[in-house]
């Protein structure tokens, strides 16, 4: 389909020019005669969309990573992504390197509705033959996929017009409507059953040489700021698991957390930076801790900071 736009308007913008150059070759009858040719023509716009979509990798994590999408209204781009996450589906040439799909195949998308922030999806019943290690991976694909569009927050999932309210395989239960809340890249490292802190916290990770972030939401028995826990986990020289990486040296220091309307402000020592005479901040570190606030914290924009000075600040809606 994008090809087909790009090639209709080389097309057309070829055909201008060529019937302009012809006006110019024709002579006129009258010497003094002035030749008024328009010459707005159409210019090639060669920029693409994409989105964010969270895909298996080869380690079994949902990823992060992007694809094109070609739709304009909301439920267009909705089904557009879906289909990627079907195995087999009409998305599937989009996969980058690396990564598949998770949807049984010959699942298929009944019907969209958006509802302000809320989406609701129905699929056949072809969704439900999911192999039992990979039904929970399936519900947060499509929870983290669908919710990473532009003011969506919530998903109700329905096969053939009822709420799906249990996963198929183990039936256990799960929340009419579902947002980030449910996790991704589930551990759980808690030893008692009270006092359990939900956070997600963004990795990286890499297939050949090119990275992506990882999200992983761990439950454990851990009561303080979920920041302070994100950095710690970031700046730990254990990570959660080999294959993912972090690049916040572990002697990065969380100094000062102040959370205002919209904002969440964080004070690091000078380790947060890759150069501390031009006072750069690595990519990588900007995401991963970015990523992680937007997941746990309901606010716009993280500024970074040190020694009270501003260093960098982030729209948060700019980084999905």
């Amino acid at each position: 389909m994008l090809k087909r736009k790009m090639i209709r308007k080389i097309i057309i913008s070829t055909s201008a020019l060529f019937a302009l150059f012809l006006l110019y070759l024709i002579p006129t009858s009258d010497k003094n005669d002035e030749l008024d040719v328009s010459q707005n023509l159409e210019y090639v716009n060669l920029e693409v969309e994409t989105n964010s979509i969270y895909l298996l990798d080869n380690f079994n994590y949902l990823g992060k990573t992007e694809v094109v999408v070609n739709s304009e209204t909301t439920e267009e781009k909705i089904k557009e992504l879906v289909e990627v996450l079907i195995n087999g589906g009409n998305g599937e040439n989009k996969i980058p390197n690396g990564f598949r799909s998770i949807l049984p195949s010959e699942t298929k998308i009944l019907s969209i509705k958006v509802e302000e922030n809320l989406v609701k999806i129905d699929f056949s019943k072809d969704i439900l033959n999911i192999n039992k290690d990979l039904e929970e991976k399936m519900i947060e694909a499509l929870v983290y996929t669908i919710t990473s569009i532009d003011g969506i927050d919530k998903v109700v999932i329905y096969v053939e017009g009822d709420i799906l309210t249990k996963l198929p395989q183990t039936n256990t239960n799960l929340p009419s409507t579902l947002d980030r809340n449910f996790g991704i890249n589930k551990t759980y490292e808690f030893t008692k059953t009270d006092d359990i802190n939900q956070v997600t916290i963004y990795y990286l990770n890499k297939h050949n040489d090119n990275y992506y972030y990882v999200p992983v939401t761990k439950y454990l028995n851990d009561n303080r700021d979920k920041i302070k826990i994100i950095i710690d986990e970031l700046t730990s020289t254990n990570t959660y698991n080999t294959n993912l990486l972090s690049y916040l040296s572990s002697n990065t220091e969380l100094l000062a957390i102040e959370e205002q309307p919209d904002i969440l402000e964080l004070t690091f020592n000078s380790y947060i930076f890759s150069d501390v005479d031009n006072k750069d901040i690595l990519e990588e570190v900007v995401y991963t801790i970015c990523l992680s606030v937007k997941d746990n914290y309901d606010v716009k924009e993280v500024v970074i900071k040190n020694e009270d000075e501003e260093v960098l600040k982030t729209v948060l809606n700019t980084i999905e």
